[in-house]
């Protein structure tokens, strides 16, 4: 059984991590931390809840990769 917490849990730790790698990548490039600060708190804000509902929609409708593909989405818990 998966767990909508699970799914926001998830969400929250892989964004910090990319924001994380954003971060630095723009530093990398630019050399200017206060772009890259701006540039990472855009992507906080707005990348979690595109990732969350793209997370929803695989869990929900795609049965790719499976090897059980029966299962009841009444199982999905908050």
């Amino acid at each position: 059984m998966v767990s909508v917490k699970r799914h926001i849990v998830k969400t929250i730790t892989y964004r910090i991590f990319g924001s994380f790698v954003t971060f630095v990548s723009v530093v990398i490039l630019t050399k200017d931390v206060k772009i890259s600060l701006s540039l990472s708190v855009i992507e906080l804000l707005i990348k979690p809840m595109t990732y969350f509902i793209h997370e929803r929609i695989w869990y929900k409708y795609v049965k790719f990769g499976l090897k059980n593909t029966k299962y009841d989405d009444k199982k999905i818990t908050f």
